[in-house]
């Protein structure tokens, strides 16, 4: 007997159109998308415009501290607890690549440009630096919908250097030291320069779609102090757009962290502040854990969202591995050691670090603002022994194309 005509004798195929697809939209995404291989039926039923119906699948995707290939990346399913492969072998035309942004179903890729139909442009600085530095291009894809493209080249300084932001809509921004580019599919197809009005190098920069806006911490310090004052642009204004946000009210709250960073709250209209909380106000304070503070953009004003449990804690400093070898910790390394690693986006945020050996940290934001959030320990990162991870949240789907 044919396949095909296995697959017509298939009990399923006797339910009503609408029959199957009521069953279908109860399927997770991705198990929607695994189960459109297995039958023409299947195929024909699960089509693109079908699961633009289902939600979107949240993940925490990975990237690896020395991406060389292979085809596939890491990502963590926080509501199944488990870890997943996507590959994407079967249709990047480069299996070396690494991810640095998202948008709503879209993932953004800096991949080696050897195979792009349009090479970058020669920039003056990188001739020299071509061996070290290969060429790069941006491109945009759906991986669960196998599609891709690339974006306008971009020379490699802006690879090497520039920090990639994602926002609706396919608007892309790339920030460096001194310069902007922004892009919109939309617009004239062409990235647009825009100079930086900031005092220092923007640190950890991130786009509050909420908002519409753009959020940066800068170092308004001396060479021996560190004193951090956060910026924000509307994407209506990136020339010209940027100023500092002060409010008396908020005292020392830049004062309190050690290496703060920035991270998209729930729902982009908060902004998130991590970092070590300082023992003391002296220079080389050690940290005594992790403290989050959340600035509402509606009221500005912040309150404390979570603050990492001790016992969570001692794991980073080594003090965990020394109680399980029975060794005694120097107290330099007990207090001063702040090798945090912090990662993720609307709300949710993980932890890593080289003490932290095969697991992550994660914290969910509490909405209602009724508690420090969830705390909790994420086991069997893949690979740990290559590296520290580094990620951010992906909502993989079908409401975006490339």
């Amino acid at each position: 007997m044919a396949a095909s005509d296995a697959d017509a004798d298939a009990p399923i195929h006797l339910l009503p159109p609408d029959a199957l697809h009521n069953v279908l939209l109860r399927l997770p995404l991705r198990d929607a998308v695994l189960c459109r291989p297995v039958s023409r039926l299947f195929r024909e039923t699960l089509s693109s415009q079908f699961l633009t119906l289902l939600p979107t699948l949240r993940l925490l995707l990975l990237r690896h501290p020395r991406p060389d290939g292979g085809g596939c990346l890491h990502a963590f399913d926080p509501d199944r607890r488990h870890w997943i492969r996507l590959p994407f072998t079967a249709f990047l035309p480069n299996q070396s690549f690494s991810p640095v942004a998202s948008s709503p179903s879209l993932l953004y890729l800096w991949i080696e440009a050897a195979a792009s139909p349009s090479p970058p442009p020669p920039h003056p600085a990188s001739s020299s630096s071509s061996t070290a530095h290969p060429p790069k291009a941006l491109a945009v894809c759906n991986p669960f919908a196998g599609r891709y493209r690339f974006l306008p080249p971009l020379g490699s300084a802006w690879a090497r250097h520039g920090t990639v932001l994602a926002g609706p809509g396919g608007t892309v921004l790339v920030l460096t030291e001194l310069a902007a580019l922004s892009y919109t599919p939309t617009g004239s197809g062409k990235w647009m320069k825009h100079p930086l009005s900031l005092p220092s190098k923007p640190r950890s920069p991130i786009l509050a779609t909420g908002a519409a806006a753009v959020f940066a911490l800068c170092d308004v310090g001396t060479p021996w102090r560190s004193q951090w004052k956060l910026f924000s642009c509307p994407l209506a204004m990136l020339t010209g757009g940027w100023a500092p946000i002060e409010r008396a009210a908020w005292g020392d709250v830049f004062e309190i962290l050690k290496r703060p960073r920035l991270l998209a709250g729930a729902g982009g209209r908060r902004v998130l502040m991590i970092g070590g909380l300082r023992s003391s106000f002296a220079i080389d304070a050690p940290c005594s854990t992790v403290l989050i503070l959340r600035l509402d953009l509606a009221t500005m004003e912040w309150d404390e969202a979570g603050r990492m449990p001790s016992n969570m804690y001692r794991c980073f400093t080594g003090l965990c591995e020394a109680a399980v070898q029975g060794n005694t910790m120097q107290p330099a390394i007990v207090g001063g050691n702040n090798k945090v690693k912090v990662f993720g986006g609307d709300g949710k945020v993980w932890f890593a670090g080289k003490r932290v050996r095969g697991k992550l940290a994660m914290w969910e934001e509490d909405e209602l603002g009724t508690s420090g959030g969830k705390w909790d320990w994420v086991d069997g990162v893949p690979g740990y022994s290559d590296g520290v991870y580094r990620g951010f949240v992906f909502d993989g789907g079908f409401t975006a194309m490339p």
